[in-house]
């Protein structure tokens, strides 16, 4: 096989054939030459074929299994079409001119039936069939240009829909045939073939798109615009033109631009993957294609498909670029549903094609064990593959395993070609992927199944036994270290501090675990040797890092002559206490083991404990049980002051920690003697390291974390999070290490600590963060947030710290918010915590805008973590967002599910009353009463307040909530709790005060039910009237309405309820209840006329009702004879 050709770094994806549907074509009878498939159609559930017979076979997609087989007699199937909204219709149209609708009925176990027919397009060809987005209904176009649509009835749209029979409508007849249709919110766009059209379906206008007319098969389609901060957005139009141009469009019918991709696709087109072939990649450069685009179809995320009879173009139009095109050959027709390709051959055959990256692609065909087919993608593709980002999918275990698989006898090429793609990859660390990229451009490596990388020198150097000792290794590292902090100095003022320490541990392990000769230990297992490494690189680390941070004083660097003499000073100090090292290697290392067996057997014995039912379900027999376990993980994994004070106690870590504190104290002093002048005093220093700049006393108080132990209690600041382990755990260990500790921090959070030497929540979580289960930590914190906000806090720092490392926070930090999202989307499936970070950091940049796009997170992401990181006015947009996403049958008993605790209602409720609404004062009058037709002023959250009063609760929330709603003003609410709650004459009181007739009637109003109800409503308006007249006197709301309170609604006044009345229960009825009442009223000219026309037509009711019994009496009496 020749060397496999790179494609260019610019394209990144693939189309891919992992199906074959050839037996499945097979047993549909349908690889004959007499019968053939015709068209197609897919959706998420179906793959609809039509047939050259008149056979609509449908295929079930999980596990392609025909499900059924719909035929007709009216000539073959020439177009297919699946409603996408509800699977259970399909259009089909045949060859002489039919369009038939058929409702599958397989929920109800029922047989499949025509349930509308149309012959509008008798004697044309059928051209295109479209389905409504939100209706049952389909769109029809034929070769001589005219457009119609058909509804299907259906029992689904409520109880005798099925037997009413739609007529069918004509919309409109183009200039020529039509080419392709589309719908979208309300839009018909027609492409015929000289223009483009654009049909508001509802109010029957109509556009055309552009002014430039065409000749020949140019297709159009909606774009939506469905992604980030676009949601809600109209969709655009893309609208193909000659000489491979394609319009963009506004929902308006507005050309926007013109994209041009003739030149664009001058390049060669890329392989197609399959099974059937071997790909190749020919990078000879093609002259520029000037085509015509028949079709446009909305393909996966944001792209653009367009087809000719030869060849497959995707294009992603936001940015105007060709993501890919490929050679398939015979094609006439292709379906697609999100980014899957159905494509219909002209010999009949069907292939199932996938748009996916390059990596993804690898990813499956290694599933599938196509080892052929996945080393020549990684070739080809090699850009993309040893990219870090791509070991999510391609881990490099499984490309060592995929070179072990190929031949070098039959395959010597690729091999060799994939072995220098292996030596390139990046590891899924950004960090460890410069260090390894630094490494590789010296000395070659290879990686041992335990994750160690033996290094191979290119420099004629020897191998790891015969390298140099550790104390040459600790110099050599020691210098570069010196080097780093002063290239960092001078060229980065604002150098991050947690960066420095990381970069300064990276060198320190490059340095070291490479080169260790390690001539104490036997021959042990691969995990032995990792633990004596890990053990190794961490002792020196520390002892460097505490050396370096001595160093970091910034005049130091500034003045060369001082710089010169504190080297001289160092290098005479260093070199004793690092052959000190060498001897306290041998020491560290057993004390070491047997801090770690110590506090195995601590673990094991606390986790024996707490297995026992009555130890864990009685808080003080498991705290007992954890603080005896407490003071063994205090003296092995705290911090270094807490370590040395537990040393000193118990006379454990011997004179070697002396001996470093002496060390230590001597190298601080001679390095205070050589950085001040002969004259100066010694505090000048102390004023100088004040003056500092903000970044390098963050980075000495980071650097100086792990030797002291601030007090909170004492108001010092907390000491810092540590999110990383100070030693190398097992794995097994660590495992019970977590669940110990997790258990501790939940209990000392939630109960008092009674014993002094315990340690409080906080100061626990920030001391050994790296060993707790940070999901549970997250819903603690979200339990007890009111109580204790510190714990909350202190976990959002440690996570912060934890993923401030990372690309997404890179990308974050430069203010792009779309991509920031789209960073955020590509590391599904999501975990909470560190999501959460990233939301912190996206919310503390952008505010407000970022937050209404969270609910993308959901159910990830729950609005109680929304609620503690955003202010209460973005909480609620954040909510009101949610809950809007969802379909509107959904939305109540989804806004249900989100209130747990249900005392979260009323808070929810008080902050939707009291953000974007209305003043008090224009609701409520000074006594608390409702103000004359305040009812009528909008509220920002009104859908928000509508879905949360609506929610089913008990008596006592309901009645906080009507309280609650009175007291804010919201008089809609309020009715509508006081319809629940039946305090009906409150009710009547507040509609007699709002002065609006309206809110007596159905659906939203309160409507009396019985005589009592309407004469205390007659009293109510009467004693009412006179306050509502004179609040009209003195312009109360006059200046909100600007046609006058008559347009707000019919007033409430003895007259008009004495109508409504008379509406009800009859005129005669009404005045009875008004005399009753003592109320003396003169009614109006047109009053009189209404009552006299109820009497007529009561009189009449009575006549016609009497006559149809009596006729049925006769009936009866006839048929007993």
């Amino acid at each position: 096989m020749p060397l496999i050709p790179v494609v260019p770094e610019n394209h990144s994806h693939v189309l891919a054939e992992f199906d074959c549907l050839d037996p499945l074509l097979s047993a549909l009878r349908l690889d004959s030459g007499r019968l053939k498939c015709t068209c197609l159609a897919v959706t998420r559930k179906w793959l609809a074929l039509g047939t050259s017979a008149g056979g609509l076979h449908l295929i079930q997609r999980e596990g392609w299994k025909q499900r059924l087989i719909l035929t007709h007699k009216e000539g073959s199937i020439t177009q297919v079409a699946c409603c996408l909204h509800d699977e259970d219709f399909v259009a089909v149209a045949t060859s002489q001119g039919l369009v038939v609708v058929w409702e599958l009925q397989l929920e109800r176990r029922g047989r499949p039936e025509r349930v509308s027919v149309s012959w509008e397009h008798r004697g044309q060809t059928i051209t295109a069939l479209c389905w409504d987005t939100s209706a049952l209904r389909v769109f029809v176009g034929d070769s001589g240009g005219k457009v119609s649509f058909l509804r299907a009835g259906s029992s689904k749209l409520g109880k005798g829909s099925g037997f009413v029979i739609f007529p069918v409508q004509t919309v409109t007849t183009v200039d020529s045939r039509v080419v392709q249709l589309g719908y979208q919110d309300g839009r018909l766009l027609v492409s015929s073939l000289s223009r483009c059209y654009l049909c508001d379906t509802e109010r029957e206008k109509f556009w055309r798109v552009g002014n430039k007319e065409r000749d020949g098969e140019y297709g159009a389609c909606f774009f939506p615009q469905n992604r980030g901060l676009l949601v809600g957005q109209p969709p655009l139009l893309y609208c193909a033109r000659p000489g491979s141009r394609i319009w963009e469009a506004s929902f308006n019918g507005e050309v926007l631009s013109t994209h041009q991709f003739k030149q664009l696709l001058a390049c060669p087109p890329l392989p197609l993957i399959t099974y059937r072939n071997e790909p190749h990649y020919n990078p000879a450069q093609r002259s520029s294609q000037s085509i015509a685009f028949p079709k446009l179809l909305y393909l996966g995320d944001q792209n653009l498909l367009t087809w000719t009879d030869s060849a497959v173009y995707i294009f992603t139009p936001q940015n105007g670029q060709v993501l890919l095109w490929a050679e398939v050959k015979d094609l006439v027709d292709i379906a697609v549903y999100r980014s899957e390709l159905f494509c219909l051959h002209g010999s009949g055959r069907l292939s199932h094609l996938s748009l996916l990256s390059s990596e993804r692609c690898v990813e499956r065909l290694l599933r599938r064990e196509s080892w052929l087919l996945a080393a020549i993608v990684c070739c080809m593709f090699q850009h993309t593959i040893t990219t870090g980002r791509a070991r999510k999918s391609i881990p490099m275990d499984r490309l060592e395993h995929l070179r072990s698989q190929l031949s070098s006898s039959t395959h010597p090429e690729l091999t060799s070609q994939l072995e220098e793609v292996i030596a390139k990859l990046e590891p899924l660390d950004s960090a460890s992927s410069s260090r390894r990229s630094s490494i590789s451009s010296h000395e070659s490596f290879n990686v041992l199944d335990c994750g160690i990388y033996r290094v191979i020198s290119r420099r004629g150097s020897q191998s790891d036994e015969e390298t140099s000792s550790l104390i040459n290794q600790s110099m050599s590292e020691e210098e570069r270290l010196k080097e780093f902090s002063f290239g960092q100095e001078e060229d980065q003022g604002d150098h991050d501090p947690q960066s420095s320490e990381r970069m300064e541990a990276e060198r320190s392990e490059q340095g070291l675990q490479f080169h260790l000769p390690l001539s104490f230990r036997p021959k042990p297992p691969r995990i032995a040797l990792q633990a004596v490494k890990d053990s190794v690189s961490s002792f020196v680390k520390k002892t460097t890092e505490k050396i370096n941070t001595l160093q970091m004083n910034s005049e130091l660097w500034q003045r060369p002559e001082f710089r010169e003499a504190g080297q001289a000073e160092m290098s005479g100090t260093t070199v004793p206490y690092l052959e000190e090292i060498d001897n306290e290697v041998h020491d560290e290392m057993p004390n070491t083991e047997a801090d770690m067996q110590e506090l195995r057997s601590a673990t094991e014995r606390a986790v024996f404990q707490i297995q026992d039912p009555l130890v864990l379900l009685d808080p003080v027999c498991l705290a007992e049980a954890l603080l005896e376990w407490l003071p063994v993980l205090e003296r092995i994994f705290g911090p270094v002051e807490h370590v040395s004070t537990a040393a000193g106690d118990s006379n454990v870590d011997g004179p070697g920690e002396e001996r470093l504190e002496e060390s230590l104290n001597s190298c601080s002093e001679q390095q205070e003697e050589a950085s001040c002048p002969s004259g100066e005093p010694t505090e000048s220093i102390t004023e100088e390291k004040e003056e500092a700049s903000p970044e390098l006393r963050d980075e000495e108080d980071h650097c100086n974390s792990t030797e002291k132990e601030p007090e909170v209690s004492n108001g010092s600041p907390p000491e810092p999070v540590r999110v990383v382990s100070p030693k190398p755990v097992p794995s097994d260990l660590l495992a019970n290490l977590t669940q110990l500790a997790t258990l501790y921090t939940e209990l000392s959070c939630f109960r008092e600590q009674e014993n002094e030497h315990a340690l409080g929540c906080t100061t626990f979580l920030r001391r050994y963060f790296f060993l707790l289960d940070q999901e549970r930590v997250r819903r603690m914190c979200l339990l007890c947030y009111q109580e204790q906000p510190e714990v909350q806090s202190s976990f959002t720092e440690a996570m912060m710290g934890l993923t401030q490392s990372g690309k997404v926070a890179e990308v974050i930090q430069r203010g792009d918010l779309l991509r920031s999202l789209r960073s955020l989307r590509e590391l599904q499936p999501w975990s909470a915590p560190p999501l959460l970070a990233h939301l912190h950091r996206l919310y503390e940049k952008h505010g407000e805008v970022a937050v209404r796009s969270f609910s993308q997170f959901y159910p990830t992401i729950t609005p109680a973590d929304v609620m503690i990181m955003a202010q209460k006015s973005h909480f609620l947009a954040y909510l009101d967002n949610l809950v809007q996403s969802r379909a509107e049958e959904h939305r109540l008993s989804f806004l249900q599910s989100l209130l747990e605790p249900e005392s979260l209602r009323q808070d929810w409720l008080e902050l939707a009353l009291t953000h974007d609404a209305p003043q008090r004062c224009d609701t409520l009058t000074p006594d608390g009463q409702p103000r004359w037709h305040s009812h009528f002023f909008s509220w920002g959250y009104g859908r928000l307040l509508s879905l949360l009063i609506g929610l089913p609760a008990d008596l006592s929330s309901k009645q906080k909530m009507a309280d609650t709603c009175r007291s804010h003003g919201y008089w809609m609410g309020y009715l509508y709790l006081c319809r629940e709650l039946q305090r009906r004459t409150e009710a009547f009181s507040t509609i007699c005060q709002l002065d609006d007739i309206s809110l007596l009637e159905e659906p939203d109003g309160v409507v009396p039910q019985t005589l009592e109800e309407w004469k205390l409503l007659i009293q109510l308006s009467q004693r009412c009237s006179s306050v509502v007249d004179s609040e009209q006197v003195t312009g109360v709301n006059g200046s909100s309405w600007s046609n006058g309170s008559a347009d707000c609604g019919a007033k409430i006044s003895p007259e008009n309820l004495t109508l409504m009345l008379a509406r009800t229960a009859g005129p005669d009825r009404a005045m009875t209840v008004l005399e009753e009442c003592g109320v003396q009223l003169v009614l109006s000219p047109h009053s009189k006329l209404v009552c006299e026309l109820l009497r007529v037509a009561e009189k009449r009711q009575r006549a016609m009702i009497q006559t149809m019994l009596e006729r049925c009496d006769r009936f009866l009496w006839s048929q007993h004879a």
